[in-house]
């Protein structure tokens, strides 16, 4: 059964460390902000199963690696016999990204890193992003692990900048008399499992994808590895001049911001170390700008489940442009922010359950009688 809060009440946090220091900050943090309780914490998977069963918790943070029980171990019976909102607590590194998409995929709502205690100046940032992301999780929609095991078929605020601070918005989109079609996702919470579901079900030869995941950097690497052995496409991480092929995928770096460049005949991938856009690098409006700028009515849209409302202004400017749009509904998506924020606006002209999302952008591709063809 689907889990979503009531946004009226208390959001109840168990923090689940084997490190006492890190249960102290984790509690300090969320404690200072309004509408969270942490009503306890426990320093292993078995003291952590009691504290569940007698605290009833709205959200767990789940440590990655813990002593007696890891947390995926945890993780995995936890979502099979009482799924509920789950934020794991990763470091960044090789083996932290693998375990944590692991945890995704198992059904963890988001991840947060680690707490850097020797970092001062960091803290109100971090302090910010967990609270944001817990409380997201509280309305999060978690399913049981059975539902979602097997894979488908084929408080200082940092200034919240537009996507002006890396790519102008300029005059009228320029349209160019080209077959090649390119298809533009972006996705933030739940996403890692949300464009898996949309890569799968697309065909060999689809038009090139570009997409941008808000992902830690040491994540994005791993993550496109793993969508590359899941789908039929060639999957990678987006490198700066790599022209956009058929049959390709093109993953945001998650320490630089994706654009779609024209060269000629071509598209290209451009990688931005501007600043961050909606708070985040990379940014979803960054590169929906791009693509309505320089692909226009050749491009189609996807905007699948997030939190905030990264990518809702791009989007419309695709849809201006006359890029057709697409997003996620919220019967299927983990958070309905950034698909919500899209269908608010009109940047969306259709919503639709992620299953069906594939379908119907190659359904435009095909309309369009330009259909992606393999490289010649």
């Amino acid at each position: 059964m689907d889990t979503v809060r009531n946004e009226a009440t208390r959001v109840r946090v168990l923090i689940v460390d084997d490190s006492a220091l890190v249960r102290q900050l984790l509690t300090e943090i969320l404690q200072a902000y309004p509408g969270i309780e942490v009503v306890g914490t426990a320093q292993d998977a078995y003291m952590a199963r009691e504290k569940i069963k007698r605290l009833d918790p709205d959200v767990l943070t789940l440590d990655v690696e813990m002593p007696r029980m890891d947390g995926i171990s945890f993780l995995r019976n936890l979502m099979r016999l009482r799924p509920m909102p789950v934020v794991m607590c990763s470091s960044l590194t090789e083996h932290g990204a693998d375990v944590t998409l692991d945890a995704l995929a198992l059904g963890a709502v988001d991840f947060v890193t680690k707490p850097k205690v020797d970092v001062a100046c960091r803290l109100e940032e971090y302090a910010q992003e967990i609270a944001a992301k817990v409380r997201a999780a509280a309305h999060a929609r978690v399913v049981p692990l059975q539902e979602t095991a097997a894979p488908p078929p084929p408080i200082r605020v940092v200034e919240k900048l537009s996507a002006d601070a890396v790519l102008p918005k300029g005059g009228a989109p320029r349209h160019f008399r080209t077959t090649e079609q390119v298809i533009a996702i972006g996705a933030s919470t739940g996403g890692t499992e949300a464009i898996k579901e949309v890569l799968v079900r697309m065909p060999p030869d689809a038009p090139g994808i570009v997409i941008t995941q808000h992902i830690p950097k040491a994540f994005s690497g791993p993550f496109a590895a793993r969508m590359n052995a899941a789908c039929g496409l060639v999957v990678a991480e987006a490198r700066d001049g790599q022209q956009i092929l058929p049959g390709h995928v093109y993953i945001a770096p998650g320490d630089r911001h994706l654009l779609v460049v024209r060269d000629g005949a071509l598209y290209r991938c451009r990688l931005n170390d501007g600043p961050p856009v909606q708070r985040h690098k990379p940014s979803v409006d960054v590169l929906f700008r791009s693509v309505a700028q320089n692909v226009g009515r050749n491009a189609v849209g996807i905007m699948l489940t997030g939190m905030g409302r990264d990518g809702a202004e791009g989007m419309k400017e695709m849809r201006e442009a006359g890029a057709p749009c697409l997003a996620q509904d919220e019967a299927t998506s983990v958070v309905w922010g950034m698909p919500g924020a899209a269908w608010a606006i009109g940047a969306a002209e259709v919503l639709l359950p992620l299953p069906a999302i594939a379908g119907r952008a190659m359904q435009i591709v095909a309309e369009r009688g330009v259909g992606a063809r393999a490289a010649s």
